[in-house]
């Protein structure tokens, strides 16, 4: 059966030579360059890495890896996700993420192990309890990893590599269950003082505020997703996240004006100081932390401008497939999380009226 590649532009030259272009998924106006044809042995690594936003550097020297070794793993199942992807089963996201989680772990070093990629698959389960510690001090991206390496192990013993997932059963670092804090009104009011309209600080606060999208999507908006409806502007958009629903938003004033202030124009609303789009979502959160940093706000991240909105739209009254169609929500439980505090607070607010008439 013939692959499918979702994207892949193919182009005759006037010299009669074939080039090949992918689209940049989520972003259609965003094109780039595959140097090789489908039947070079890079392609496929060239394709995904395109569809992601990026170029794949190569080499020369292809690595002779050992098998059954953590170096012939990993490659093994990087391999099988980009299949995954060419089938459209898995998202190029996923892909690019697990990329650079797993390659980080094989190059990680400690004094016990020595070259993780270098060791046999059959690790146990404190050398993985040791990478984690070594990672505290960042622990969304230790907890990321234990996750990816995870879904590599369950997927080997599936393949009969080995018989049992070593990295099971290890508990996470971050412990706080309450996840993203939301932002207060204050917040926003610091952060809109430090960064005035016609930063790119300010084009993302407005952003996130009138859409509440997640990171990833963020860097992927831009006009090409402005439809017209009934004379007004909206934006629609597929969200990244597997399993999430379509989005169309009405463009609010103050994010179409906020968009019509940047003073470049590129392929995505936010753009970097090279007035290029960001090239993922961890590049974007740096950037955020800095501008929040400039603010004098510690500890809120884009997710929690996500959650403030929710909260907000509770408060005001809206049902809980309301606020699912603008969240990108596919099931009612997720939302409720917001509109039950909503509703038990205007429950309590009846109930003290009725206590405040009476006789006492």
């Amino acid at each position: 059966m013939r692959v499918n590649y979702p994207g892949l532009l193919i182009e005759k030259h006037r010299n009669g030579k074939l080039r090949y272009r992918v689209r940049v998924e989520g972003n259609k106006a965003r094109r780039i360059a595959i140097p090789v044809g489908p039947g070079d042995v890079d392609f496929v690594h060239h394709y995904h890495a395109g569809r992601a936003g990026e170029t794949w550097v190569g080499t020369d020297v292809r690595p002779v890896l050992v098998v059954k070794s953590i170096d012939w793993l990993v490659h093994s199942y990087l391999d099988h996700l980009q299949r995954l992807v060419a089938a459209r089963l898995a998202s190029p996201l996923t892909l690019k993420q697990r990329r650079s989680m797993l390659l980080r772990f094989t190059d990680h070093v400690d004094d016990v192990q020595g070259r993780y990629g270098e060791l046999t698959l059959d690790l146990p389960n404190a050398a993985f309890v040791r990478i984690r510690d070594a990672w505290i001090a960042t622990p969304g991206a230790a907890d990321n990893l234990m996750k990816a390496c995870s879904a590599m192990y369950e997927w080997a013993v599936d393949r009969g590599d080995l018989a049992a997932n070593p990295v099971k059963g290890i508990g996470k670092i971050s412990v706080n269950r309450g996840g993203a804090t939301p932002w207060t009104s204050g917040d926003l009011i610091r952060f809109k003082a430090a960064h005035p309209r016609g930063t790119t600080a300010h084009l993302w606060l407005t952003l996130q505020m009138f859409t509440a999208c997640r990171i990833g999507d963020a860097i992927t908006l831009g006009r090409d997703h402005e439809v017209q409806r009934a004379g007004e502007t909206w934006l629609e958009w597929q969200p990244g996240k597997k399993g999430s629903a379509p989005v169309s938003l009405p463009m609010l004033p103050p994010l179409y004006t906020a968009t019509r202030a940047a003073k470049i124009v590129g392929p995505t609303y936010l753009l970097t100081s090279y007035g290029k789009a960001f090239s993922s979502p961890e590049s974007l959160r740096n950037r955020i932390s800095k501008w929040c940093a400039t603010a004098g706000i510690e500890g809120k991240s884009s997710h929690g401008v996500r959650k403030a909105v929710a909260e907000l739209l509770a408060e005001a009254g809206c049902t809980q497939h309301q606020i699912m169609a603008i969240m990108a929500h596919t099931q009612a439980k997720t939302s409720e999380i917001y509109t039950k505090g909503a509703e038990r607070r205007a429950m309590s607010g009846h109930a003290m009226q009725v206590l405040a008439g009476l006789d006492w």
